[in-house]
């Protein structure tokens, strides 16, 4: 390093409980691993035939494989935010992708919660809930240890000159006048690796939100050099700023992406080996939102049978992989089609770590079918993606982009404004008959719901420029 490196190292109180749902065990350890843009078919083990993902096929053969979860939004910083708070997209508090901006002062997350119940707390990866001097960084908001990306446009570059150590900028000696030799995800996975060693004694969060495989399209030449000329070449990545790099392979680079990030989870798994901690820790594997991809080279089927992608809100966009294990309490090779999503973690975690969840709040636990055990269905699961004038800060008035679901329906306004349709995902997972004319009792009692679950944001301010685009 160049330049200085810096030294790897509240809210509401929440009071300890006995474990409602694990008798006298030990609290565990809680690894979330979450890709960027990786869509529900981008893994083996839902169905993918191009891209090398054992280690993560292998996090489902030892483990829980989810069929009906779903993100908390279908792009990235709204659904990060109904992550860490608990409230889904019509009460949580981000829920454009502007860039940059941050969860109020009052706003509790999941990190806070299990802090203050002795949790040493850690984030490797992308933030996107506050950029620096917004009060709002995670070191804010409950995480002991930081590593990686405030802004989520300065996560768009996988081999920047800087990235963050709490609230210190981390040079990456090697990037930067046109050199690209350390590639941040690589740092990153490191730095989260070191954390679980340090604090192998628990319980602890680990929160590891790469940024793979979102675009830029690049990896590491190791990464590159298994799919280069393996598939025939699609349109070339020609970013128009001119800033990000241009890649003619793009879909090597998304395969070689990937691959990346399931050596990442394969390093976790060594590591809890290694340490003994197996046991003690709970796994969840997923993704933000859906293919990025899908959307404009469907090459890969990123979606896998499902309709839509990342942006709108089709189970493309928002329903995701879901894995977890657990080994001695989660039953290995097994699959649930219980439906959920990011609202319910914060509820989940709470009961994993013995504590009351705070009183207001949209989520449920689903520790109860984590352990195999029989659970009432959730009453609904709500996403919404209003549009967001970045100049003023406001919301237009408009009926944003929606979507509910009670049951096996879904009611979704596919546009600002535009006319419900309704879905039977029992019989029609792949949306492809819409039946609010023929449903028109059903459709209206969707309605209701959708037109109740969300109250009307507040002004959303952001950085008018991210300062950090002239020193990347």
């Amino acid at each position: 390093m160049t330049r200085k490196q810096f030294l790897l190292g509240a809210a509401a109180a929440a009071a300890p409980l006995a474990p409602r749902s694990l008798g006298a065990a030990r609290r565990p350890n809680i690894i979330w691993i979450m890709a960027d843009d990786l869509g529900y078919g981008d893994l083996g083990c839902y169905g993918q035939t191009k891209i090398r993902t054992h280690n993560i096929d292998r996090l489902r053969t030892e483990g829980l494989k989810f069929t009906n979860a779903y993100a908390g939004c279908t792009v990235c910083a709204p659904s990060r935010s109904v992550l860490m708070t608990g409230f889904h997209g019509g009460h949580t508090t981000v829920r454009s992708n502007g860039g940059g901006v941050p969860l109020r002062p009052a706003d509790v997350t999941v990190a806070s919660l299990l802090k203050n119940a002795g949790y040493a707390t850690g984030i490797f990866g992308k933030w996107g809930l506050g950029d620096t001097g917004t009060g709002s960084e995670p070191n804010d908001k409950g995480f002991d240890e930081f590593v990686g990306f405030l802004h989520q446009a300065h996560a768009h570059f996988h081999f920047p000159r800087f990235i963050y150590h709490n609230r210190d900028e981390y040079w990456l000696t090697g990037n930067g006048g046109g050199r690209r030799r350390v590639y941040a995800n690589d740092v990153i996975a490191q730095r989260a690796l070191d954390f679980i060693r340090r604090k192998r004694g628990g319980p602890f969060l680990c929160y590891m939100p790469f940024t793979v495989p979102h675009w830029e399209p690049d990896a590491p030449d190791d990464s590159l050099a298994e799919y280069r000329g393996k598939f025939p070449l699609g349109e070339e990545f020609k970013p128009a700023n001119g800033r990000l790099r241009r890649q003619p392979d793009v879909r090597a680079a998304h395969a070689a992406m990937v691959t990346r990030l399931d050596g990442y989870v394969g390093e976790v798994l060594a590591l809890l080996k290694e340490l003994s901690l197996e046991r003690d820790t709970l796994v969840i594997f997923t993704s933000d939102n859906g293919s990025a991809l899908q959307g404009s080279d469907p090459f890969f089927e990123g979606s896998g049978s499902l309709r839509g992608f990342k942006t709108n809100l089709y189970e493309g966009g928002i329903r995701v992989p879901m894995i977890a294990r657990w080994p001695g309490r989660i039953a290995p090779n097994s699959t649930s089609d219980f439906a959920w999503s990011f609202t319910d973690f914060l509820a989940t975690a709470c009961d994993l770590a013995g504590l009351r969840p705070p009183a207001k709040g949209d989520g449920v636990s689903v520790l109860p079918t984590l352990l195999g055990r029989k659970q009432k269905p959730l009453q609904q699961l709500y996403w919404e993606l209003p549009r967001h004038v970045a100049q003023t800060g406001e919301f237009r008035k408009e009926l944003p982009t929606q979507a509910i679901r009670m049951g096996p329906w879904k009611a979704i306004r596919p546009k600002p404004d535009a006319p419900l349709e309704l879905y039977n995902l029992a019989t029609d997972p792949k949306e492809s008959q819409d039946l609010a004319r023929t449903e028109p009792q059903t459709l209206a009692r969707l309605e209701a719901a959708l037109t109740a679950a969300r109250t009307e944001p507040a002004t959303q301010t952001q950085p008018a420029h991210p300062w950090w685009e002239a020193r990347d």
